[in-house]
């Protein structure tokens, strides 16, 4: 039987500041928009810390529909000081409210012993577009 909703544990609040990205105009997939990330915060009840700065960025694609697709790497760094890549796709579209709201699905990578349960993590976030930058809730699918 399909499931109607999917449980999930709640890892973190991420907020992550952007810069003023470099556009690539109608390609053939679309507007590119690569977008360094300087800096941000997470927080969660079993982890926490900053998003190293311009350690990644986001590959925006603005599709013709208006929609965007959404390819993110970033470094995070635990307030114990443990390095964790996080890598995501996703899709974002506006709203009515002029907000843009963006779903992904991340992944993590690891060599902190103490972090390394998120190595088998697959996560999905729910997010909303600020002034300067984004903003997910972050969280663990769990069977």
């Amino acid at each position: 039987m399909p499931m109607e909703s999917l449980p999930v544990e709640f890892l973190f609040t991420m907020t992550a500041r952007v810069a003023p990205p470099t556009i690539i105009q109608v390609g053939p997939q679309g507007s590119r928009f690569i977008v360094s990330v300087p800096g941000g915060t997470f927080e969660g009840p079993k982890l926490k810390g900053t998003i190293v700065a311009h350690s990644g960025g986001d590959w925006v694609t603005l599709r013709p529909d208006g929609s965007m697709k959404l390819d993110v790497r970033l470094t995070l760094q635990t307030e114990d000081g443990a390095h964790i890549l996080v890598t995501y796709t996703g899709i974002g579209a506006r709203g009515a409210d002029g907000t843009t709201k963006v779903y992904s699905t991340p992944l993590f990578e690891t060599g902190a012993e103490k972090y390394a349960w998120l190595n088998n993590v697959q996560a999905v976030g729910v997010g909303t577009t600020t002034p300067g930058g984004v903003t997910y809730e972050v969280y663990a699918l769990r069977a």
